[in-house]
């Protein structure tokens, strides 16, 4: 919160710039560089895309997302690694293996999935959101497999597939002493009431959905910076904060025929409570490569997908020499142009120094 609150700021130093054209001088404050931090992530998702950009294939892109219930985002609020960490596993798990299977698509596939834990009312509910190249390499890896056109695999089998992987990785976190429970579900450290908790959700159809193809490279590296860096909600969406009430614009997915923005109020101290359910454990990754997009060997699998695809990666994607060149490609901005007369370039003149936090006064002990 205290990154939060600063950055930006003159707390944080920065320097003086000046338009080469019309003499407009603004002080510009440094970032807090948290990945928490709303202002901080369109910098961020620029050098992420910076990495990614040679990664695009030439075929086409699907976007598949998971989700729990929310009998289980109540225990994840309160075990965030733990069920996080199964949440991603099972995720794989699921999409390598249907996709494996030669009555599905019979390829090894690659993908990386970005952690959500919010919805459009900043409520609890964790999902993962999954780009996924529409196709894989054969198993003995000489060819390349694509799956057929604007379909990638069926979400039923994915569905129940994925319900029964979680579910088997939570019963053993269980067994394990992995899990904690307060409050309402406090009762559930018993095995017998906690295996009744699960037991509807054994036989419910769980959430997956798998939205249509992303279309070509160009498409999908504009698409990807959505969802790579952000967290909870973007500055776009905030409207107001006014005698203690903070009001932000939603959209209610639940209802199909009615998704037109809406406005929400809230105390300011609930706004906090609910932005700060989707802090992550320190060191945690929410961004995560599998398949032959995995770490360990994503530039030789790529290279060999090019190859089985005969296909120019050249000119697929925008030229960027540096982050931000890319960021101007995506956001069709220039961000060191003049906002006063729009002609002159803002350089920089003077550094302003940064200053130490005050320290907190101590207790009142009279």
């Amino acid at each position: 919160m205290r990154a939060i609150e600063v950055c930006r700021t003159a707390a944080l130093g920065g320097h003086l710039e000046k338009c080469d054209h019309c003499s407009l001088t603004r002080n510009a404050y440094n970032s807090c560089r948290n990945r928490h931090c709303p202002k901080c992530q369109n910098s961020e998702r620029a050098k992420w895309l910076a990495g990614r950009k040679a990664e695009l294939l030439p075929v086409e892109y699907f976007h598949v997302v998971f989700t729990v219930p929310k009998q289980i985002a109540q225990i994840a609020l309160f075990n965030q690694e733990t069920v996080y960490n199964i949440l991603f596993r099972a995720t794989a798990q699921t999409l390598l293996t249907m996709a494996g299977d030669p009555q599905h698509l019979g390829a090894h596939i690659g993908f990386f999935a970005v952690l959500h834990t919010w919805g459009q009312n900043l409520l609890h509910h964790p999902h993962l959101h999954c780009v996924v190249p529409g196709g894989g390499l054969s198993s003995d890896h000489e060819r390349w497999i694509p799956c057929r056109p604007r379909f990638f695999l069926d979400v039923r089998v994915l569905s129940r597939l994925f319900r029964d992987l979680f579910l088997q990785a939570l019963d053993q976190a269980f067994q394990n002493g992995q899990l904690q429970f307060f409050g309402d579900l406090e009762s559930l450290l018993d095995p017998a009431r906690f295996n009744a908790y699960l037991a509807p959700l054994r036989e419910a159809e769980w959430v997956v959905y798998a939205k249509p193809p992303l279309g070509g490279p160009q498409q999908a590296i504009e698409y990807l910076g959505r969802y790579t860096h952000r967290v909870a909600i973007s500055n776009q969406r905030l409207l107001s904060d006014q005698d203690g009430q903070v009001s932000f614009q939603w959209k209610d997915y639940r209802h199909k025929n009615n998704q037109n923005s809406k406005v929400m109020t809230v105390p300011a101290d609930e706004f906090i409570r609910r932005f700060l359910m989707h802090t992550l454990p320190p060191g945690f990754q929410r961004i995560r490569h599998f398949g032959f997009l995995a770490n360990c060997h994503r530039k030789i699998k790529l290279a060999l997908c090019r190859q089985l695809l005969i296909h120019p990666i050249v000119g697929l994607l925008p030229e960027a020499d540096d982050c931000r060149q890319l960021l101007e490609a995506i956001t069709e901005n220039p961000i060191l142009r003049c906002p006063y007369c729009g002609i002159g370039t803002m350089i920089r003149v003077a550094i302003l120094p940064s200053y130490l936090w005050p320290a907190t006064p101590p207790p009142n002990t009279s």
